[in-house]
C-alpha cells in the first residue's frame, strides 16, 4: 500500500505564497501543541484552508488505511451507541488527525522536518524550565506546612505549560525520544548542537524523573533503550546500569515512586488501575464487536465492576480505563482495537524497512527520523498499557505528527537515498 495522494487538487509551485503559509502554519500549529491546543487547532485549521486553496497536491502517509478503519468503526460504533449524543466529543476528536494532512502534503525536505524537531527540543526545554521552578515552589510550600512530600506532591504534579502532568509528561517523553535520536544518528550533531541538545536531554530527564508519572518512565526507558541498542549494542547493555545509578542518587521521594510499583502507597493507582482493567474486560465480553460506544465507559462503569471489588476507584466516573488497548475494545468493539494494532505494526513494519535500505553506519537525518518515530511508537505503545494516553488530544497530536516525519523520511529513502539538504 503506497502513500495517498487525493487527486483533488494540482499541483502548484512551491514558492507561491499559500504554499509558504501553509507550510508554516503546519510547522506552528505542530510546535504550538507544546503549549495550547487551541492555539495549535486553530493554526490546523489555517493551515488546511492555505493549503486547499494553493492547489498543492494533498498527501497522507500510508497508515491512512488503518486510521480510516479506526475511525469508521468509531461511527458504527456510536451509531450502536445507547447515547450516540453524548460521544459528539470523540468524533470532534477527529480533526486532530488533520495533522497528518497538513504536515505530509506540506513539508517535503528533510531538513524541514529536522528543524521542526528541534524547535520541538526547544520549547520543551523551556517548558523543563518551568517545570522545575513549579517543582521547587512545590517543595517549599510542603516544608513551610510540614506536610509529607510525596503524599501531597502525587496528586499534583509539575504540568510545565500543560494543564495536567499526564499530558506534560507524554509530550515530554515524545520529545525527548526525538531529541535522543537526533543526538545519536544525525550528522549534524556538530559542537554547538552537541551540548545544546545534551543540556535540554538533561532537562527533560531531569523533570521526567521529578514529574513521577511512571507510565511516560516505561515508555521513555523502552524507547531510549531501543535507540542505544540501535547506536551500539554495549549502549543498551549498558542502560540498566546507568539507570540504577540514576535510581540511587535519586531522592527519597522518587525511589518512594519507584518502590510504588511493587508496594504501593495509600496514595498510588496500582489497586485503582488493576480495578479498571477488570472492569473493562467484562465489558469486552459483554459487548466485543461494537463496545459500549465512545464516551460510555465512564457512564456505564459501575455496570460492570466484577464482583468482590468493596470500594470501586475513584475514577469511576471518568472516561477511559488507564489502557488504550483495553481502552479501544470496550469502548468501541475489538475491531476497533485491530485497527490501533494494524496502525502500529504498519509504523514499524514501514520504517524498519526502510532503515534496512540505508547504508550500514551511515548517519542521515533520514535514520534519525526513522529511529525517532520508530522509538516514539515504541514508547507511546508502552506507555499506553498503563494509561489511556493516545485519549489525549495533546498527545495523540505529537504521535501523529512524529509519525507523519517518519513517513517523509521514508519517502526520500525510497526514492533514492539520503537527503544532503
Amino acid at each position: 500500500m503506497k502513500s495517498l495522494a487525493l487527486p483533488l487538487t494540482q499541483p502548484a509551485p512551491e514558492k507561491s505564497f499559500l504554499a509558504q503559509a501553509a507550510f508554516y502554519l503546519a510547522w506552528a500549529s505542530a510546535v504550538s501543541i507544546l503549549f495550547s491546543i487551541a492555539v495549535s487547532q486553530i493554526l490546523i485549521t489555517l493551515a488546511a484552508a492555505a493549503l486547499l486553496l494553493s492547489g498543492i497536491e494533498l498527501r497522507l502517509p500510508r497508515i491512512w488505511a488503518p486510521i480510516t478503519a479506526f475511525l469508521a468503526l468509531t461511527l458504527v460504533s456510536l451509531a450502536f451507541s445507547d447515547d450516540p449524543w453524548a460521544g459528539r466529543p470523540q468524533i470532534r476528536k477527529f480533526f486532530v488527525y488533520g495533522i497528518l494532512l497538513v504536515l505530509f502534503s506540506t513539508f517535503r525536505k528533510i531538513r524541514d522536518a529536522r528543524w521542526l524537531a528541534l524547535s520541538w527540543a526547544a520549547v520543551a526545554s523551556a517548558g523543563a524550565i518551568l517545570s522545575l521552578v513549579q517543582f521547587a515552589h512545590k517543595l517549599h510550600e510542603a516544608r513551610l506546612t510540614n506536610a509529607n512530600f510525596y503524599e501531597s506532591y502525587v496528586g499534583r504534579r509539575i504540568t510545565g505549560f500543560m494543564s495536567h502532568w499526564m499530558t506534560f509528561g507524554g509530550e515530554e517523553m515524545i520529545v525527548l525520544v526525538m531529541l535522543a535520536a537526533f543526538l545519536l544518528f544525525s550528522p549534524r550533531v556538530r559542537s554547538r548542537y552537541l551540548w545544546l541538545g545534551i543540556a535540554g536531554a538533561v532537562l527533560m530527564g531531569v523533570s521526567l524523573l521529578l514529574g513521577m508519572t511512571r507510565s511516560v518512565w516505561f515508555g521513555a526507558a523502552f524507547a531510549i533503550v531501543y535507540l542505544l541498542g540501535c547506536r551500539q549494542r554495549w549502549l543498551a547493555a549498558a542502560a540498566p546500569v546507568a539507570l540504577t545509578a540514576i535510581l540511587l542518587l535519586a531522592p527519597a521521594f522518587v525511589q518512594t515512586r519507584v518502590g510504588s510499583f511493587f508496594a504501593p502507597t495509600g496514595v498510588d493507582s496500582n489497586e485503582q488501575r488493576v480495578v479498571c482493567w477488570r472492569t473493562g474486560w467484562q465489558m469486552i465480553q459483554a459487548h466485543p464487536w461494537l463496545g459500549l460506544g465512545p464516551e460510555m465507559v465512564g457512564k456505564h462503569f459501575a455496570e460492570y465492576i466484577p464482583a468482590g471489588v468493596t470500594q470501586p476507584p475513584h475514577m469511576a466516573e471518568h472516561s477511559h480505563l488507564h489502557d488504550i488497548y483495553i481502552q479501544y475494545a470496550a469502548e468501541r468493539g475489538l475491531p476497533a482495537l485491530l485497527a490501533v494494532l494494524w496502525m502500529f505494526g504498519q509504523i514499524l513494519w514501514d520504517f524498519s524497512r526502510a532503515l534496512r535500505r540505508l547504508p550500514r553506519a551511515t548517519l542521515c537525518d533520514e535514520r534519525f527520523l526513522l529511529h525517532g518515530a520508530i522509538a516514539v511508537t515504541i514508547a507511546i505503545m508502552v506507555s499506553g498499557l498503563f494509561e489511556h494516553n493516545l485519549g489525549n488530544s495533546e498527545i495523540l497530536t505529537m504521535f501523529l505528527a512524529v509519525t507523519a516525519l517518519g513517513y517523509l523520511a521514508r519517502e526520500k529513502v525510497i526514492a533514492g537515498g539520503v537527503d544532503p539538504a
